[in-house]
């Protein structure tokens, strides 16, 4: 076989010279075999035969010389001429070119039997004695076996050649050819070369035919002729090696000797290189480079050697280094970088300073072959370098490459800054000038100077300069300093600053003849201070130098009574002297008092205060009287020692002149004046109303800026009758709930400041309470002796007293009947008579309504009321269905608002709309979509189950027999009915069907519908609300499922219906497809298959599956299954997947693997055929690290995927993970913790079967009839029906992957008003316009928002109540809240008692406003304590001690709940101790503000003492809110701060006796008086009772402080995140202690009268008196404020007519506090 290269270098020289001829006097006899085959083709054919014809040509064709016939074969052989057929050589030639193309399958073997058969036979021109050789030319491999035909010719002594084209097998054309097979095979890559390989064909098939021809006559061969090789070509050339090739010599050739040497005389020795006789090429190497070789190639043979073949090549020049970079130069150093040449050994780098320099001074630095870089180092600073890089081969370099850069200079220290300047010194500061650097020489010198001063320092980068001379200017500069040297300077001035004086010059200890004079130093380097003196009266200046170490000195033998000036000046070191400081003084006589303030004015008080030091003073003169003198002056005497003094009782709003006089023992000093004002007796302000109901409403106040004693609260009857009553509440209280008030009424309330010396004006303003009563009240079936009444029901109302009284005879009926009562009728009446029917409405505590009348005359005689039938609309023709809903199966039930506010006609529509909805479905029944109706008011009724009919017409006529129940609207109990009585098993519900649930209502539900929403949801139901007049598109967000733009519709009224049927038609039959129906994932819905539930494994049923149990998940609130070992979990595949698996669909399961998961493979999920073979599935493969995915691709071949790698490794680590195999019809694609793994391609799937068992866990090798399985825990499992869910999933199971922004809340979190309803917050400010509100209860109906789509929504009045409570809330932070009703005073704890009156103590500055003591005597004022209780108003005394506020007592009404409950230990923990940490802090920060606002709330709650519901959770620091600071300071008055760790209180002061009420005492009662100096700081709170007070007189419930911002309310710690597990989850059971505050009990209605049993007198009374009728005339109003009051945040009027939302008024009647 020849080489293609020598092949082409052979056709070159054919073409370049004459062809070769055979010139040898030996015949032979020549048949040449062609392969036909169909496989050749045409076109190859010809190029066949023109290789045939150049074959032909090399031969003497005579009929006595050699003769050539030809067969041709493909699948059966023929002769296509004999070897006696033509004689010459031309007729040879024109068979040749006339040779026709046969075609067929390739025969090689038949072929080759064939010719031995028919061509070499003496008849076919065979002749005896003369040399057979066959030559085959096939271009495949053939179809038969070619080894024993081949071995028969060989046999039968024809040499055979065998040439191969293409696509021919080499070792069947071995196989057949004669030895040697490197002389008599070919094989060419294409017919286009075939003509490459004639001359040396045909040169060995000559001398084989001569040699045979010696062989035939028996003579001895000659000797061998040596032949030398040919067509010598170099190749492959580089600087050190070459390639010869040569085409071989013919001849058994034994070797070729390769000589080769240097040409040009350059002396260099003759090299060489022996290679084997079959070798056509050799490699020299170790050349020199760009060096012409002469080489010589020899072919030797067994006894000769031929002629040398010569040639010759020139090496190439040695490769030199490229792309030489000189960089990173810094003044000592550069990087020389260079891409390496190809073959060198080595670097060899030379560099020297380009000019100037000694030759010496050139370096030398050598690397290896790897290294590309070095750092040229020690070089001179600012000097241009040449840098010249050789490539080294051996002893050999290359060329130069070369570079020249110049390094940088020294590098100076930069940006000199001054600072700190003096008289004396200056402080330096520069910018380093390199990390180099070795210190720095700073030189300065007098600006107008020679003599500069110079120093060393090192690598610092600031210096203090000292002992400078002052006012001079100096220059510095910085030199950098290097080992090689000094760089430039850096220079600047500066001028230090003039000397200082002496400052704060002072006298004292001031006698008759000496005082002393003090002062701060001028300086640290002062030497002397000059002290001179001199009499004002004149005299001689006297003088005194004094150490520049002392700063005082005593001035003596002065006159008395003598005005002295002195001065003192500083000498400095330098001789220079500062200016100088000068004082006044004056020997000695009597002194006035100093600083005489007057501050903490009250409305009756004024503390005086004043400096004093001079011993000599026997007592002080305190003389107060009225500007304006129209009071008599009072005088009071202080002892020497004390310099304040309270003033009382004074007049309010006045100016007093108080003047202070020393008095010594030889007469008064000088007085001193002050003019002050004490305060107004404000009113207070901004008078509000909450909480208004049937009988009462709660008023709130700001209080004013002077301290009260309280404050006077009159009501009265704006209309009609009822005396105005009045009651009376301390100074802490600014609240009050009104009780026992009228129906319906307008009051007018008055609320009177009251001060010691007098009360303020009245603040005034309007409340209603709200109508108790029925409406639209009508009689109907009128009849001569009956008749009956209807009405519309009052929300509230538990009982209706219904009387009929004729208004002839004055005869009686009365009925009592329930809540839910809309219409009663009467027998027995007298005909032609009327009657007076009245209805009273009462609430649950007996509260009754003014009653609601109607008059009626009964018909005469028994002629019987004339009813009139409803009109129906005839039903509609039966619709077809829609193409949308043709594949729609589900279970669908419409929920129909049947309430009193529908109507006959309104409902009448609903029907028609129902009709038109099913109407548009396919298949009614079992085989496709099922449909029930329920209508609903008070409660809900069945029309008719899922399984009631099976086929459309009977559905629609069942539909139109639906009649209007009546009723109030309680959509919550209606959707509770609904799951537990339609969607059952019973009622026709199969599994694996979508349930879908259409909510119809036109108004706000009168009971909770969040909780069950939120459930029937979370279990995948589908769920759309349809809200049309009055309904509230919140409350239809929270009913319907997400996202709520496919599942709320909207409409003004029923006669739109018509614009959303179409949509609403075309979400419901798509939610309705049994393929992939739509179902909740996450925070909205998607269309798959919630597999969790489709297996059992939820928690309300997973119980009944065996080997399961629950646990906790990634988070308590997650649970997750444990499957046990052999649990095989299972469900058949036609219950889950009954339309098989979609095309595109991604297996989203969040699991993790146990200790005790076996290593052996299991699938995690499998769908299972009949006969129990694999389908579809995942696979675990524990001791591979593996995870596999399976499946039957569309052409039924079973096909799988694997993925491996240390991402799939995580999964077997035991931890949870979640895992996402995304599958479409090209790929598999595994995503882990939402991260892409890997992703692989596959064939489309087929569909499954739907026979089989969809199981978990089954282990790989349970292939027979007992299966058994892994056990591992899963807590999610989805199949959703869309390769792009896991990119759009964000793994907010996972702890460490969650981010709060981007995820729904945690259900059961800290926050969530799932189960436990937390008090509501403090109104917030209001919302800009929603979508649509909630039904008002106030006004005429509006139009609705900002949607437009109905009306204007009335004037805002002011803050309209509450909306329903809200879904579920999320446990995200939410904006705080806007500030209670008056902030700043925290919640006050357990009320002191009234303490005994304070002894003389010496008066304090600092406490809050201690309770109302009992009337005492004249006294220094006691210790203040802290707030307490509000005594009613009495004489002056002084104020008694105060209980410690305790942070949450339970004694007394109410009790207050703790901070923290305590019970709980923490659950599960998370894997993340920084989680546990952070929801551990919000946790508590939570809980705890929640608290604080119960403790500022129950403190105005009448009601029996109740516990708050927490959350247990593990114990926490008490009162997060604020810093308990020690309280004292006085602030706004009485105001504490957030209850939580609470200030801590003043203890009592000394208490002095009882005195007679009336009297003076020096701090009034119940004033305002001298503030108590703080107390010794008691315990924090710790959240449990506080320490009591000394026990007096039952105080009012806690009389709590103006609440502060609950401190701070809302600050709920990072942002909206609650660590679960110190909340409620899946872990060890927490019992939860009784709420008195929870709205929303589990399957209970609220009860909103349950919050009011425990009002009874022991409880309620204390916190302010029985309201009395008012004595004498009624306190005047306040100029322009009296305007009626509205509650911002509760009901307002509900007149006849309209339904108050009872729902949203509890939690602020309950929690509000101001």
């Amino acid at each position: 076989m020849r080489s293609p290269k020598l092949s082409t270098v052979c056709l070159c020289l054919s073409l370049e010279g004459e062809l070769f001829t055979c010139k040898t006097p030996a015949i032979a006899d020549i048949v040449i075999l062609v392969d036909g085959s169909w496989s050749i083709g045409r076109i190859n054919f010809r190029l066949v035969r023109a290789f045939l014809e150049n074959l032909v040509r090399a031969f003497g064709v005579d009929s006595e010389m050699t003769r050539i016939g030809l067969a041709q074969y493909s699948g059966d052989p023929r002769v296509e001429w004999h070897l006696n057929t033509h004689a010459t050589k031309e007729a040879v030639i024109d068979a040749v070119k006339n040779l026709p193309y046969k075609g067929g399958n390739t025969l090689t073997g038949l072929a080759l039997t064939y010719i031995l058969e028919n061509s070499f036979k003496s008849e076919s021109g065979s002749r005896t004695g003369v040399p057979k050789i066959g030559i085959l030319i096939t271009d495949g491999k053939s179809q038969d076996e070619v080894d024993l035909p081949a071995q028969s010719l060989r046999e039968a002594g024809i040499e055979l050649f065998a040439i191969g084209v293409k696509n021919a097998d080499e070792n069947e054309l071995k196989a057949i050819a004669s030895p040697p097979q490197d002389t008599h095979v070919y094989n060419v890559a294409d017919f286009a070369v075939m003509n490459d390989i004639v001359e040396g064909l045909t040169r060995t098939v000559c001398d084989r035919v001569e040699q045979l021809d010696k062989v035939i006559k028996g003579e001895k061969p000659v000797a061998e002729s040596a032949v030398p090789p040919r067509d010598l070509v170099t190749s492959e050339v580089t600087a050190r090696s070459f390639r010869v090739s040569w085409a071989r010599a013919p001849g058994a050739v034994v070797k070729y000797r390769v000589v080769f040497y240097p040409a040009g005389g350059s002396g260099g020795q003759p090299e060489e290189r022996v290679v084997g006789g079959d070798e056509s090429s050799v490699l020299l190497q170790n050349l020199n480079s760009l060096t012409e070789y002469q080489v010589a190639v020899f072919a030797v043979y067994t006894s000769t050697a031929s002629e040398a073949l010569r040639g010759s090549q020139t090496t190439l020049v040695l490769p030199m280094v490229n792309d030489l970079q000189l960089s990173d130069i810094t003044h000592s150093t550069m990087r020389v970088r260079w891409k390496m040449a190809a073959g060198a050994n080595g670097y060899m780098i030379l560099y020297a300073p380009l000019t100037g320099g000694d030759p010496a001074d050139e370096k030398e630095v050598k690397v290896g072959n790897s290294v590309n870089e070095v750092e040229l180092e020690s070089l001179s600073p600012n000097t241009e370098y040449t840098v010249t890089v050789y490539a080294m081969y051996g002893e050999e370099a290359s060329d130069p490459m070369t570079s020249q850069e110049t390094t940088l200079p020294l590098m100076a220290a930069k940006n000199l800054r001054f600072s700190d300047i003096t008289h004396s010194s200056g402080r330096l500061a520069w910018d380093a000038a390199s990390r180099k650097v070795n210190g720095y020489r700073i030189m300065y010198v007098k600006t107008d100077g020679v003599q500069p001063n110079e120093l060393n320092v090192g690598p610092v980068t600031t210096w203090l300069l000292r002992n400078l001379t002052s006012l001079t200017e100096y220059t510095v500069a910085i030199f950098a300093l290097y080992d090689e040297g000094q760089a430039d300077s850096l220079t600047d001035t500066f001028t230090t600053t003039i000397v200082p004086d002496p400052v704060d010059l002072r006298s004292s200890e001031v006698s008759t003849d000496s005082f002393r004079v003090s002062w701060q130093h001028a300086g640290s380097d002062v030497v002397l201070y000059r002290l001179t003196w001199t009499s004002s009266e004149g005299g001689d200046t006297q003088e005194s130098m004094v150490s520049g170490k002392l700063n005082t000195y005593v001035l003596s033998r002065l006159r008395p009574l003598t005005e002295y000036e002195v001065s003192v000046s500083a000498q400095y070191p330098d001789g220079s002297e500062s200016e100088a400081a000068y004082l006044v003084q004056s020997t000695a006589s009597r002194f006035a008092v100093s600083n005489l303030q007057l501050s903490e004015a009250t409305t009756f008080s004024m503390l005086v205060s004043w400096e004093m030091q001079d011993r000599r003073v026997r007592h002080y003169r305190l003389s107060y009287v009225t500007v304006k003198g129209d009071r008599g002056e009072e005088t009071t005497m202080v002892p020497n020692g004390e310099s304040s003094v309270v003033v009382q009782p004074l007049l309010s709003d006045t100016e007093y002149r108080v003047t202070v006089t020393p008095v010594y023992q030889e007469g008064d000093g000088p007085s001193v004046t002050r003019i002050g004002r004490s305060l107004p007796l404000s009113a207070p302000s901004n008078l509000r109303v909450l909480d208004e109901w049937y009988n009462r409403f709660r008023i709130t106040w700001d209080t004013p800026p002077s301290p009260t004693m309280g404050y006077r609260i009159v009501y009265k009857p704006i209309s009609g009758t009822g005396a105005a009553l009045e009651t009376f509440v301390g100074e802490d209280v600014n609240t009050m709930l009104i009780l026992n008030l009228l129906t319906g009424t307008e009051y007018s309330v008055k609320v009177i400041a009251s001060y010691t010396t007098g009360s303020s004006e009245a603040l005034v303003g309007k409340a209603k309470t709200l109508y108790l009563g029925v409406t639209n009240l009508n009689p109907y079936q009128v009849r001569s002796n009956s008749m009956c009444a209807q009405w519309q029901p009052h929300r509230h109302a538990n009982v209706y007293r219904v009387v009929i009284e004729s208004l002839l005879n004055g005869q009686r009926q009365e009925k009592r009947l329930g809540g839910g009562a809309t219409r009663q009728c009467f027998t027995d009446l007298t005909a032609n008579s009327q009657y007076k029917i009245s209805v009273y409405a009462l609430l649950p505590d007996g509260t009754e309504g003014p009653a609601v009348t109607v008059t009626e005359t009964t018909f005469p005689g028994a002629t019987p009321a004339t009813i009139r039938p409803p009109t129906t609309t005839p039903p509609p023709t039966v619709p077809a269905p829609r193409e949308v809903c043709k594949a729609a199966k589900a279970e669908l039930v419409f929920l129909v608002d049947g309430s009193w506010s529908i109507g006959d006609e309104s409902f009448q529509k609903i029907i028609r709309f129902l009709h038109s909805t099913t109407g548009a479905l396919d298949q009614i029944g079992p085989d496709g979509t099922q449909v029930a109706i329920a209508q609903f008011s008070d409660d809900a009724r069945t029309e008719f189950k899922l399984n009631s009919y099976g086929d459309k017409d009977r559905l629609l006529e069942a539909i139109n027999k639906i009649s209007y129940k009546g009723g109030n609207t309680k959509t919550g109990r209606a959707i509770q009915h609904v799951k537990e009585s339609i969607f059952t098993v019973e009622g026709g519900v199969r599994r694996g069907i979508p349930k879908v649930l259409v909510v119809l209502t036109d108004g706000r539900s009168q009971d909770d519908v969040n909780k069950v929403s939120k459930e029937i949801q979370m279990e995948g139901y589908i769920v759309f609300a349809i809200g049309f007049a009055d309904a509230d598109y919140g409350e239809l967000v929270s009913i319907a499922s997400k996202p709520s733009d496919r599942h709320v519709f909207f409409v003004d009224d029923l006669d739109a219906f018509t614009k959303i049927e179409e949509k609403l038609i075309t979400f419901v039959c798509e939610a309705a497809s049994a393929t992939c129906p739509s179902v909740p994932m996450g925070s909205s819905n998607a269309h798959g298959f919630r597999m969790m539930e489709m297996f059992g494994l939820v928690e309300q049923r997973y119980g009944n599956v065996p080997g399961v149990s629950m646990g906790p998940g990634t988070f308590n609130s997650f649970p997750s299954f444990h499957l046990h070992g052999d649990s095989f979990v299972s469900q058949p595949t036609k219950y889950i997947h009954p339309e098989g698996l979609p095309s595109d669909y991604t297996i989203t399961m969040l699991f993790r693997l146990l200790p005790e998961t076996p290593e052996e493979p299991f699938a995690l999920w499998e769908i299972l055929s009949k006969n129990n073979e694999p389908l579809v599935g995942v696979i675990l493969d524990n001791s591979g690290k593996t995870l596999t995915f399976f499946n039957t691709d569309y052409k039924g071949d079973f096909q799988t995927v694997t993925f491996e790698g240390p991402e799939i490794k995580k999964l077997f680590y035991g931890s949870f993970h979640k895992l996402h195999v995304a599958i479409s019809k090209t790929s598999a694609r595994a995503v882990i913790d939402c991260t892409l793994v890997a992703e692989k391609t596959i064939n489309a799937a087929g569909n499954i079967t739907t026979d089989g068992m969809e199981v978990l866990g089954r282990m790989v090798r349970s292939r027979s009839s007992k299966d058994n399985s892994a056990p591992f825990e899963l807590q999610l499992f989805d199949i959703v029906c869309s390769t792009s869910w896991a990119s759009r999933d964000k793994c907010c199971e996972l702890p460490g992957l969650r981010k709060e922004e981007d995820c729904p809340a945690l259900p059961r979190s800290c926050t969530c008003t799932q189960d436990s309803k937390g008090p509501e917050g403090p109104p917030g400010p209001p919302g800009g316009p929603g979508t649509r509100g909630a039904r008002g209860d106030r006004g005429e109906p509006g139009l609705v928002g900002p949607m437009g789509q109905s009306g204007h929504a009335g004037v805002q009045g002011p803050q309209g109540p509450p909306g329903p409570q809200g879904p579920s809330g999320r446990s995200i932070k939410g904006n705080p809240g806007g500030p209670g009703e008056r902030g700043e005073k925290g919640a006050i704890g357990l009320p002191g008692t009234q303490g005994v009156p304070g002894s003389s103590g010496n008066p304090g500055r600092e406490g809050q406003p201690g309770s109302r003591g009992l009337p005492g005597k004249d006294g220094p004022q006691g210790r203040q304590g802290s707030s307490g209780t509000i005594g009613t108003p009495g004489a002056p005394g002084a104020p008694g001690n105060s209980g410690s506020p305790g942070p949450h007592g339970s004694q007394g009404p109410p009790g207050l709940p703790g901070t923290k409950g305590e019970k709980g230990e923490r659950g599960d923990l998370q894997s993340s101790a920084s989680v546990q940490a952070i929801a551990r802090q919000v946790c508590e920060q939570l809980i705890q503000s929640h608290m604080s606002r119960y403790d500022s709330i129950l403190n105005h709650i009448p009601s029996a003492p109740v516990a708050v519901r927490t959350v247990p959770g593990p114990p926490g620091e008490p009162g997060r809110q604020g810093t308990p600071g020690p309280q004292g300071e006085q602030g706004p008055p009485g105001r504490p701060g957030f209850p939580g760790s609470n200030g801590e209180s003043g203890r009592p002061g000394d208490s002095g006796t009882p005195g007679e009420k009336g009297e003076k005492g020096s701090p009034g009662v119940g004033l305002q008086g001298p503030r108590g100096q703080a107390g010794p700081p008691g315990p924090p709170g710790q959240g449990r009772q506080g320490s009591q007070g000394t026990p007096g007189r039952p105080g009012n419930p806690g009389t709590p402080g103006r609440p502060g911002v609950p401190g701070p309310v809302g600050s709920a710690g990072p942002p909206g995140y609650c660590d679960q597990n110190a909340c409620l989850g899946y872990n060890v059971g927490v019992q939860l202690p009784p709420s008195g505050y929870q709205n929303y009990d589990d399957g209970a209605e609220e009860e909103p009268y349950n919050q009011y049993e425990g009002y009874t007198s022991q409880n309620y009374q204390p916190n302010y008196g029985d309201p009395r009728p008012i004595e004498g005339e009624e306190p005047a109003p306040l100029a322009g404020e009296d305007e009626e009051l509205r509650s911002p945040a509760t009901l307002e009027d509900v007149s006849p007519g309209a339904t108050p939302d009872y729902r949203s008024e509890i939690p602020t009647l309950l929690f509000h506090h101001g």
